[in-house]
């Protein structure tokens, strides 16, 4: 089995790096249509792609799926996500065994959020209760792993505070984490400040701005109340303008996005991060707004 190359060394090259995110479907025609998304993204070559992780047993096979898929008939390099929910100790050590002997070389590793009824976080019985600890065994299993974890420019939901959350940010990029990818944000200023927080607290590594076009006023407002996040006044005035025609705020999102991304890059972004909820339309605009 060739091992995929450690986005660590791609990072290394000091280029703009492109990646996007899939979620592993429901049923098998999920599958089918995403395998039809993913080959039309083939045209765009982003750089690597990743595969989120749910609480549950099917969705789980579903993300080992999905990332065969991906690597095996799409030819992406891809990044499978990894938990701490619903697992134990030696589960964790099983499934990074697993992914390495299938050469996965890159885990995004995260906590994870408490299964879908649940409000509060609570660890498997012999399980993991951080994200830094998760990294730490991924590591010890495995010192090939390239691991990128997950950072909240406005601050980690449970997080009693933005300052609390760093600390708990740190510890992870101290116990092997390779870079960081940040949760979606629509104000590139919240992104510049978070960097700048980082950086003065010794958190050296690529840090990757998480980008998620707005498709649907109905889907931005559930996002971001989930993570946290807050809506520019002038993106919400837009938004309200088109609320009554789906494609007038498909393109405003677009728009919004690329403007985001354009003046990423300008000011010293490693590369970006697409949220594209499975579709191909919205990541083949952006590339074809940023070729222009």
């Amino acid at each position: 089995m060739i091992a995929d190359r450690p986005i660590s060394e791609l990072f290394a090259q000091h280029r703009t790096l492109r990646s996007l995110e899939f979620f592993p479907p429901k049923d098998e025609a999920g599958v089918e249509a995403l395998r039809q998304t993913a080959a039309t993204l083939q045209r765009i070559s982003p750089d690597f792609v990743s595969v989120t992780y749910g609480a549950g047993g099917t969705t789980r096979e579903r993300t080992a799926q999905v990332s065969r898929l991906l690597r095996q008939e799409i030819g992406f390099t891809v990044m499978p996500h990894l938990t701490c929910v619903g697992h134990t100790r030696a589960e964790l050590n099983d499934v990074a065994d697993q992914l390495h002997a299938g050469g996965y070389r890159n885990i995004m590793t995260l906590r994870g959020d408490p299964p879908k009824g649940q409000t509060e976080f609570v660890p498997d019985k012999d399980g993991l209760r951080h994200g830094s600890d998760l990294v730490a065994l991924l590591k010890a299993r495995h010192a090939d792993f390239c691991l990128g974890v997950g950072g909240y420019p406005e601050k980690h939901p449970e997080a009693p505070s933005l300052e609390v959350d760093l600390d708990n940010l740190k510890r992870k990029v101290d116990a092997g984490a390779g870079f960081i990818t940040t949760q979606l944000f629509f104000d590139n200023a919240v992104y510049y400040r978070f960097v700048e927080k980082c950086r003065a607290r010794g958190i050296t590594v690529p840090i990757v701005p998480g980008i998620m076009p707005v498709l649907s006023v109905k889907q931005v407002k559930r996002f971001t109340e989930m993570c946290g996040a807050h809506l520019p006044a002038q993106l919400v005035t837009r938004l309200e303008v088109a609320s009554e025609n789906a494609d007038v705020v498909e393109m405003m999102g677009l728009d919004w996005a690329l403007d985001q991304i354009r003046g990423l890059l300008a000011n010293g972004a490693p590369g970006y991060h697409l949220y594209i909820m499975n579709r191909a339309k919205a990541a083949l605009a952006l590339a074809a707004g940023l070729a222009a």
